[in-house]
């Protein structure tokens, strides 16, 4: 006859049974079901964009695998979806000050001219070139325009309107000819209209010419200025930094209360924008 156990001693080796299983059952559970330790640090930093890849900020680092695919597609290994990078934002701004305009308008200001430097303001803003990257440029207008030009700027800027140059007309000696032939865009220019007598609306800085080389002056007769803007004269062609009746940047400088000349009859001056219409 075998003796008999306490009811104590007689329960333990299933209960330390069960307490087993329930120790492994909880290894198996951790870190959400995957199987495996969380990596170190996981939890600690904030993911931030870095080129192509997802990586952690300090204080923490990303999981094996974490690189960032393509935009808009998963993750190797199906982490989640690749970071987005932001689309650039547009900084703009007005220089105040006779001085700072002064010794920037060395040869497009004389005495004689019908505004002052004064009564000028240089505007530096970010636009997107031709090579599809962004750059800053500068350009001289009027006082009283100076702020709603800097907005048609943001507005062409966030169209992703592309101009080749944006670089005041003294880089070129304030030659007209010359600014137009490296299609730069331009502004303040104290110069009279080509054969006439007449201030030109440059020279008041209330005009700016833009991609003049995609956007030429032609005249009734024909004749295309700058001469190798002749194959843009061909309105219905589509090309980078052409300007079309009704497009993004007619509606942008009309927002402003400028005028295309691309809408004037008989002569059209496509390249040109003025807040007088002339």
């Amino acid at each position: 006859m075998k003796p008999t156990l306490p009811p104590l001693k007689r329960c333990l080796p299933p209960l330390l049974l069960i307490l087993a299983c329930l120790a492994m059952a909880g290894c198996g559970t951790t870190n959400g079901g995957s199987g495996g330790a969380a990596p170190p640090g996981a939890g600690d930093g904030t993911a931030v964009k870095s080129g192509s890849t997802t990586q952690a900020a300090p204080g923490g680092q990303a999981a094996p695998g974490t690189q960032a695919g393509p935009a808009g597609q998963a993750a190797p290994g199906g982490q989640g979806p690749a970071s987005v990078e932001a689309a650039p934002r547009f900084r703009g701004s007005i220089v105040t000050g006779r001085d700072a305009v002064r010794k920037r308008v060395r040869y497009s200001w004389r005495r004689g001219c019908p505004v002052g430097p004064v009564e000028l303001r240089l505007l530096r803003a970010d636009y997107w070139g031709f090579d599809k990257r962004v750059h800053q440029g500068e350009l001289i207008v009027h006082r009283d325009h100076a702020r709603r030009i800097l907005v048609v700027l943001g507005k062409l800027f966030k169209a992703r309107y592309p101009i080749q140059r944006l670089k005041l007309v003294d880089a070129y000696r304030a030659d007209d000819d010359r600014s137009m032939a490296a299609n730069n865009t331009s502004g303040f220019n104290c110069r009279r209209v080509s054969g006439s007598s007449s201030w030109s609306e440059h020279a008041f800085g209330r005009a700016i010419d833009l991609n003049p080389l995609r956007n030429p002056y032609v005249t009734r007769g024909g004749r295309v200025s700058p001469p190798a803007g002749r194959p843009y004269a061909n309105r219905a062609r589509r090309a980078a930094g052409m300007i079309h009746a009704n497009d993004v940047v007619v509606r942008a400088f009309a927002a402003a209360g400028w005028r295309w000349g691309g809408y004037w009859s008989g002569s059209r001056d496509y390249q040109h924008f003025s807040s007088t219409g002339r």
